[in-house]
């Protein structure tokens, strides 16, 4: 049913994104896309610090690297992170969208053009509104749109704005959200 899910997320969401990604089997059936704002000259640590305790292998791709189930694929530092057809990312250093680069919304605009109804998008704890009109789109193409309970958050205007733009399909704290995956229907 589903063939990817995207996470974006900013302030307050690492801890999350490690309990999300711990949980997950290292056999898991499909790609994790991950578009995480961080500071951009920092190029090193982020990747070793989610993979202490990731179920699967996370990777900083390259530019047309081909997207394979069970790896999740983080934003490199300073990089927007979009999905091509044919299964494949591109990078690119295009200007900063919602003050960020990644931009969550470029990512999951184009995972939803890719994936369509086959795309689960979920939208964490975060400072600012970018990710909310990409979850629209991921609604608006047929896909399944999660948000992280506001409530649970660190920093709550990511997950509201998001709310706000869209009727969401859940509202699911963290457990909540690792359960849903875990049980993904593929």
């Amino acid at each position: 049913m589903y063939k990817a899910v995207i996470i974006g997320g900013s302030a307050g969401s690492f801890q999350v994104i490690t309990r999300i990604l711990h949980a997950l089997p290292p056999n898991y059936p499909l790609p994790v896309l991950l578009c995480l704002h961080r500071l951009k000259h920092v190029r090193s640590g982020f990747v070793e610090a989610l993979s202490i305790k990731s179920g699967i292998q996370i990777i900083e791709p390259n530019d047309k690297e081909q997207i394979k189930p069970g790896k999740a694929y983080l934003a490199p530092a300073n990089y927007h992170m979009y999905v091509e057809l044919g299964n494949k990312i591109a990078l690119s250093t295009e200007e900063p969208e919602n003050h960020s680069r990644p931009s969550i919304d470029l990512s999951f605009i184009t995972a939803a053009q890719v994936y369509r109804e086959k795309l689960v998008g979920i939208i964490l704890s975060g400072a600012n509104r970018d990710g909310a009109y990409g979850l629209k789109k991921i609604k608006d193409l047929g896909g399944l749109a999660i948000v992280q309970n506001p409530d649970e958050c660190q920093v709550r205007t990511m997950t509201e704005a998001s709310l706000k733009m869209t009727p969401v399909d859940f509202v699911f704290n963290t457990n909540e959200i690792i359960k849903f995956l875990q049980n993904i229907k593929v």
